[in-house]
């Protein structure tokens, strides 16, 4: 595998070539000094270009800089495409390499997330403003009592789809459910209650895959439980867990803030869990 300083080299030859690409900003990741580094991480790299035109759905221009990839994609020649007027090409090299590379043909509009200036050749009268990276973009915003209740009841009240999927063998849509809304809300829970531990100056980072990191080994156990095998009697188990562990970190989240943790809601849905079980 080619190291950093290989696909940086590689990246800025291809830019310092063309006069149409006028400057290179590396995102994502690599830009971030607070994720940890491995050979893993993508090169989400923007290429600032005077004329979009001639490297919308061109393959080939990119091809012949960098290399034919194992797989490339184009989200904006897709469907779903966001009709931004950028153009992103992801790519997987040969020697495991990836490359998400867009073309951008606006001014860089600084939000404060993570980004280093490779190359400008304009000396900041071009696409670069100052940029001024907020430390804190990725981490953990505190709920306010809408941000919590929120949670709690839409945790609570998608488990009732979960239920009426197993009963009626939908399997597919029972996963769907409880491993991606239901779910979802968990995360979001225990982000807060890691914020409540540690402080909120940090990031579990994307779907919370940094959460080990922060949790105890006893809560981390309690979480890899709540993932369940293919059939119902193993999915009524990871139910269980999934509820007795957000019931724990909930009404600590709310012991901390001083919220009203809804018990009667938490009741309700187990009444009907039960119900719809039997």
């Amino acid at each position: 595998m080619r190291s950093e300083k290989e696909m940086f080299e590689l990246i800025l030859h291809a830019a310092q070539a063309d006069e149409r690409i006028r400057g290179v900003l590396l995102a994502g990741s690599r830009a971030d000094v607070s994720v940890p580094k491995d050979k893993y991480q993508d090169y989400d790299v923007e290429f600032y270009v005077t004329d979009i035109k001639t490297f919308y759905n061109n393959p080939d221009w990119v091809i012949n800089q960098f290399g034919k990839p194992l797989i490339m994609q184009m989200p904006e020649a897709m469907r779903g495409a966001t009709g931004n007027g950028h153009f992103n090409y992801q790519m997987i090299f040969p020697d495991g390499n990836r490359i998400d590379l867009s073309f951008v043909y606006k001014k860089y509009m600084d939000n404060g997330s993570p980004a280093i200036v490779l190359l400008d050749k304009d000396n900041g009268n071009g696409f670069f403003p100052p940029i001024h990276i907020n430390p804190k973009h990725w981490h953990i915003t505190p709920p306010t009592p809408q941000d919590y209740y929120s949670c709690t009841n839409n945790f609570w009240w998608c488990l009732n789809n979960v239920a009426k999927g197993i009963k009626r063998d939908e399997l597919p849509y029972v996963k769907e459910v409880l491993d991606g809304w239901v779910r979802g809300t968990l995360h979001e829970m225990i982000d807060w209650y890691i914020g409540t531990q540690h402080g909120f100056d940090l990031s579990t980072g994307k779907c919370s895959k940094f959460i080990k990191k922060y949790l105890s080994p006893e809560l981390y156990t309690r979480y890899v439980n709540t993932y369940s095998a293919g059939d119902y009697d193993d999915i009524w188990r990871a139910i269980t867990i999934m509820c007795d562990l957000f019931h724990d970190l909930a009404v600590t989240v709310a012991n901390h803030f001083n919220f009203i943790y809804r018990q009667d809601e938490e009741d309700g849905i187990r009444a009907y869990l039960r119900m719809t079980k039997e």
